[in-house]
């Protein structure tokens, strides 16, 4: 049932093909004899019937033109600061709320807690403060009578030795007297009775000076415990002016609220929020260049922005990512664009171009691509004496007019039509179609 259809198809094209490729002889063909030919009709024929045999082709002719690479990406716009400003105590708001939309200005108040006994704690903290540090010199002046009384027992132990070495020297010549029967016995033992109580006084020295020298060590001790206590005292007042001046929550920028902040009367835990301050101004344009393309951005780069709503914005390009997103390979951009008026929004959809260096191209229909024997794509032209050439190009940019190319010559006549049909090194009949045909 569906035979005439195709045989209707196979019709159409040999005609289409006829028309195209074998023009001069279709119109041989329709063209009515004319009896009158004169010598020169006759030469034009001789020279058709030589050519009658090369296959004809349809060529445009190019000329490279000046093509501004700027890489096209979908974005949106991006507040340059957002952040959500929590509570970092409890307490209950004391303060009036402000409403969203409204401009605030670094540093001012956003929430307010009640303070409760936090005042009476750091007074508390600062009385115990000022006792350690009264505490310390007390310490400290007890060590230089510690010091003279190691001091003093030193020089005890040095007499008792000087003692316990005259005592031995008189014992000694005691001995030898007597042995001589020039020394009684009695001085004999008068002089060893002398040696003993030198010893007996040196030990005791001795003793009293590990005694100065525990005390000094006692008194060293107090002095660190009341160092101690007074860096204890310290942490104590740091800790209750922290938690007083958690007690203002304050915006850490200049910005426009995006929430209502706290109401009067609500109680606060540690972590509930407070507010959310937003900055526009500047703005960022973010979007996820490709791969192939993300070599062609550099930071500083100009950039224009269409955003759904009909603005046209400029701006430069700030950062690129070095790290791709792991499941769609794309790289961020982020490019900052004022926004005084702060008439640009957050979220906004946006059509990005962003410039990159400029190089000649050749606009031409997609079906002028064509494959050689090895694989590479490119055009197929025809140059001196209609003789067929093959140039591998790379494709710059894809457009509804037409895909632009690179690698061809500054001007060529571009195979459009036939260059299936055709290899580099033949001869061909070219046909020339005006560009926009």
């Amino acid at each position: 049932m569906r035979l005439f259809p195709i045989l209707l198809a196979i019709v159409v094209m040999g005609l289409i093909y006829a028309l195209v490729f074998q023009r001069d002889g279709v119109m041989a063909l329709v063209t009515e004899p004319d009896t009158g030919d004169t010598a020169q009709e006759a030469a034009l024929d001789a020279s058709s019937s030589d050519t009658s045999d090369l296959v004809g082709v349809v060529v445009v002719n190019s000329v490279a033109r000046v093509l501004d690479q700027a890489v096209q990406l979908r974005g949106q716009t991006e507040a340059d600061r957002e952040v959500e400003l929590r509570a970092e105590t409890t307490g209950q708001v004391i303060s009036e709320p402000l409403r969203k939309g409204a401009f605030v200005e670094a540093g001012q108040l956003l929430c307010e807690l009640d303070p409760g006994v936090r005042q009476s704690l750091l007074q508390e903290a600062k009385a115990q403060l000022a006792e350690a540090r009264a505490r310390l010199p007390e310490a400290q002046a007890k060590g230089p009578e510690a010091e003279a009384r190691v001091t003093e027992a030193e020089a005890r132990v040095i007499e008792a030795q000087s003692r316990l070495a005259e005592a031995k020297i008189n014992a000694n010549a005691a001995a030898e007297l007597s042995t001589s029967g020039f020394a009684s016995t009695t001085r004999v033992a008068a002089t060893e009775a002398a040696v003993r109580g030198a010893e007996a006084g040196l030990i005791s020295a001795e003793a009293g000076l590990r005694a100065a020298e525990s005390g000094l060590e006692t008194v060293a001790a107090g002095i660190e415990a009341a160092r101690a206590g007074q860096q204890s005292a310290q942490a104590n007042v740091d800790s209750a002016e922290r938690e007083i001046a958690r007690l203002q929550i304050t915006a850490p920028f200049s910005g426009l609220l995006e929430s209502d902040s706290a109401e009067i009367g609500s109680l606060l835990q540690s972590g509930d929020h407070c507010a959310t301050v937003i900055q526009l101004n500047p703005i960022m344009l973010t979007g996820y260049v490709a791969e192939t393309q993300v070599s062609r951005i550099e930071t500083g780069a100009k950039a224009t922005g269409a955003l759904a709503s009909g603005e046209d914005v400029e701006g430069e390009v700030i950062f690129i990512s070095r790290a791709a997103d792991p499941v769609t390979r794309t790289f961020r951009i982020e490019i900052s664009v004022p926004n005084e008026d702060l008439r640009l929004r957050d979220g906004q959809t946006a059509r990005i171009s962003v410039a990159s260096e400029q190089s000649a191209g050749h606009l031409l229909p997609p079906s002028a691509l064509t494959l050689n024997d090895d694989g590479e794509l490119g055009v197929r032209t025809v140059g001196d004496g209609n003789i067929v050439a093959f140039f591998p190009v790379e494709v710059v940019r894809d457009t509804p007019t037409g895909i632009w190319l690179s690698g061809l010559p500054d001007e060529a006549q571009v195979i459009v039509i036939g260059q299936e049909f055709v290899k580099a090194g033949v001869e061909v009949v070219p046909h020339l179609q005006e560009v926009g045909q």
